[in-house]
């Protein structure tokens, strides 16, 4: 889950339209050495309020450092910082603590697996012992059903075993009319 919300948020940024700063490299030229570079924004869907930061900076040897942060719809701050280099992606999530964390059962909850893991072993003993389970009886539309899927299941076995027949015929037809080929330049007719 940690990861999903990690990719996620690492993505969401990248999808822009990019393909404009593409057209000026061609196919057959690198692209130039980058150089150092450095941004930050900050950005609000209201006037005045800010709910969006964004700081990077590259050194031009291929490493990367920066940080996000939003304000999601629980109105928290959280927050990316991330750096890459020649090892790779690295990211860091800051106020994510709630997003991650497992919730606590209620005592109801803890009562009913309590009761679900006693009635397991109780079966898992009883199974052990070679006591047959006690089965549900099969309802009057779950045995029509059944008998229904085999009559369908035997209807379909003898269509396929009329279906192998009818090659077997022809492919003995096909020998018995065949002439093989005979290579030998020896052979008259």
């Amino acid at each position: 889950m940690k990861n999903l919300i990690i990719a996620i948020v690492l993505i969401s940024p990248c999808l822009g339209d990019v393909s404009h700063l593409l057209s000026e490299y061609s196919t057959t030229t690198p692209p130039p050495v980058p150089r150092p570079y450095s941004f930050q924004y900050q950005a609000g869907r209201f006037p005045g309020r800010v709910d969006r930061v964004h700081e990077e900076s590259g050194d031009g040897t291929g490493h990367v450092q920066g940080y996000y942060s939003f304000v999601d719809p629980k109105h928290k701050v959280r927050t990316v910082q991330y750096s890459a280099d020649e090892t790779g992606f690295h990211a860091s999530l800051i106020n994510y603590e709630d997003t991650i964390a497992q919730p606590v059962d209620s005592e109801a909850v803890q009562l009913a697996k309590e009761k679900h893991f006693r009635l397991y072993q109780k079966i898992a003993e009883e199974n052990s012992r070679g006591v047959p389970a006690n089965l549900p009886r099969d309802s009057a539309s779950v045995g029509r059903a059944k008998d229904k899927h085999a009559r369908l299941y035997q209807r379909i076995a003898e269509e396929h075993a009329v279906i192998a027949a009818q090659r077997e015929a022809e492919r003995l037809a096909y020998e018995a009319t065949s002439v093989p080929n005979d290579v030998n330049p020896d052979h008259s007719y």
